[in-house]
């Protein structure tokens, strides 16, 4: 293998690696507050990506064809519109069953996703084939001796980085974040302080929920493609590199998606037939990593959860 072909095998890692990095931020966002494994998170980004393209053919249908514009308004119409089903689910699933066994609520969030992926399947039009996701942005792509570097993934790459410090930066500067960051480490303490806990729930599920939606678009731009499936590998991706990383800690969240992403490419890489066996090479690695490392590479300090 060549060092072109090597670089275009670590620049498609690193997207990967953000993309999973996002839906791992949002397990744990989801388990950081009110310690639940929300199992329909996947389902959650598969529902943003086909909002994102219902949004688009319904701005075609009105004529309206500026790229940047669709682009604009099918992002903030999918987060927005996920963020709500975020919402929605913490309300109505998971906050009536905070007292229940936990098995429960991952049962239950569970089949919820299989609602929301046979909701798609069966009623968005020809549901259960392959949707050709729009191309809305720039195709410019450099060449450097057979290496190939598009224009659209420094700028998904770029997205995700923005959309992921965001987040760190709302947890942790921001008055918002003090409060989730309060309920996540005591929440009969932060109610007697006046924090009001459902709301923060809510507003903690919207979060991650949008941000799951903005992986499913990305993930939709990267692959010009998407299907009513998309959600179920990603989303044991996403809660493996949550897993491993650290579940609770957004900075092992971060690194558990690059890993995995890392160990998918080299199973690719090195592997004979690797592309056919990536997933179970790097799944493989991860139960190893988890069977020696029960906590994860970053272990949660108990006064830095979230």
């Amino acid at each position: 293998m060549d060092i072109a072909q090597l670089g275009q095998y670590v620049v498609n890692g690193m997207m990967l690696g953000i993309i999973y990095a996002m839906v791992a931020v949002g397990f744990t966002l989801f388990f950081g507050v009110l310690d639940v494994i929300k199992f329909s998170h996947g389902d959650v980004l598969m529902l943003g990506a086909f909002t994102g393209y219902a949004v688009y053919l319904g701005l075609g249908a009105l004529g309206i064809e500026a790229s940047w514009l669709q682009l604009a308004l099918v992002v903030i119409a999918s987060v927005l519109a996920m963020a709500g089903v975020g919402a929605l689910i913490a309300r109505f699933v998971v906050l009536p069953l905070r007292g229940a066994p936990a098995f429960n609520t991952l049962l239950i969030t569970l089949m919820t996703g299989m609602v929301l992926r046979e909701c798609v399947r069966l009623f968005f039009p020809a549901g259960s084939n392959p949707k050709p996701f729009p191309r809305l942005l720039p195709d410019t792509q450099w060449a450097f001796d057979g290496f190939a570097l598009r224009l659209d993934s420094v700028l998904l790459f770029a997205a995700g980085c923005a959309a992921i410090a965001g987040v760190h930066l709302l947890i942790n500067h921001t008055r918002l974040g003090l409060a989730i960051r309060a309920v996540a480490q005591d929440s009969e303490t932060a109610r007697v302080m006046g924090i009001g806990f459902e709301s923060i729930v809510l507003l903690t599920f919207a979060l991650g929920s949008g941000l799951a939606a903005l992986a499913g678009v990305m993930n939709g731009l990267y692959y010009n493609e998407i299907n009513f499936g998309m959600g179920l590998l990603l989303a044991v991706i996403g809660f493996s590199a949550a897993i491993v990383g650290g579940l609770g800690s957004i900075y092992g969240a971060i690194l558990g998606g690059f890993l995995f992403a890392a160990l998918q490419t080299l199973g690719a890489v090195a592997l004979p037939f690797g592309s056919a066996y990536k997933d179970v090479f790097a799944f493989a690695v991860v139960i190893l990593i988890i069977a020696i490392k029960p906590t994860g590479l970053i272990a949660e300090r108990s006064s830095e959860r979230v």
